[in-house]
């Protein structure tokens, strides 16, 4: 017996390096976001093939958001930098879409303004709380993402007049949804704050 102690080996976690497929989808997303804003300012929401341009780049690039999530969480590519990205890009783009579609009257501004307040302020809110804990996103904010794209896409795409008047009940539901899932992220923020006895 020679007194020495055997050390047990730590477990060395992989470095998640930056440049992955994840955050190249959100940094695609961002990129979209210009582009996506050009092509309905030259539509003007009025020429029917520059509005359709608009809803598929809108929808291609709200679609980047789910596909990216899913590759971070599946392997393992989850980095400080697609935390921030990713919420940024999405805020961008929802954001870019909303004061376009207000800019051209088709959206009472009211409408944004409350949906980009909360989006804002949610944000906010869990940057607030980062180092307490991480607000997840609820079954009731999944719901609230896609109810604002789809409602987002209806008012984009040149609806013929009998489904147009559908997309102001879809963005009406998004709203109410928005507002409502936003008073339990506030709920969740203040119990990670919450000193604990």
């Amino acid at each position: 017996m020679t007194g020495a102690t055997e050390s047990t080996p730590s477990r060395v976690v992989p470095r998640v390096p930056l440049l992955n497929a994840a955050n190249a989808l959100t940094a695609l997303r961002l990129v979209l976001v210009p582009v996506f804003g050009a092509t309905v300012v030259v539509s003007a929401l009025t020429h029917a093939g520059w509005r359709m341009a608009a809803c598929l780049i809108f929808a291609f690039a709200s679609a980047t958001d789910l596909v990216d999530g899913w590759i971070a969480r599946r392997f393992g590519l989850v980095t400080s930098v697609g935390k921030v990205a990713d919420p940024i890009a999405d805020k961008a783009l929802t954001g870019a879409a909303l004061v376009l579609l207000s800019w051209y009257d088709r959206l009472p501004w009211w409408v944004t303004v409350a949906i980009l307040v909360r989006e804002l302020g949610i944000t906010g809110l869990r940057f607030w709380v980062i180092r307490h804990g991480v607000i997840a996103a609820s079954r009731g904010g999944k719901i609230k993402t896609a109810l604002q794209i789809l409602a987002i896409a209806w008012y984009l795409w040149p609806m013929p007049a009998l489904l147009a008047p559908v997309g102001p009940w879809i963005m009406g539901a998004a709203v109410v949804v928005t507002v409502v899932t936003g008073f339990d992220y506030v709920a969740q923020a203040l119990r990670l704050r919450r000193p604990t006895p």
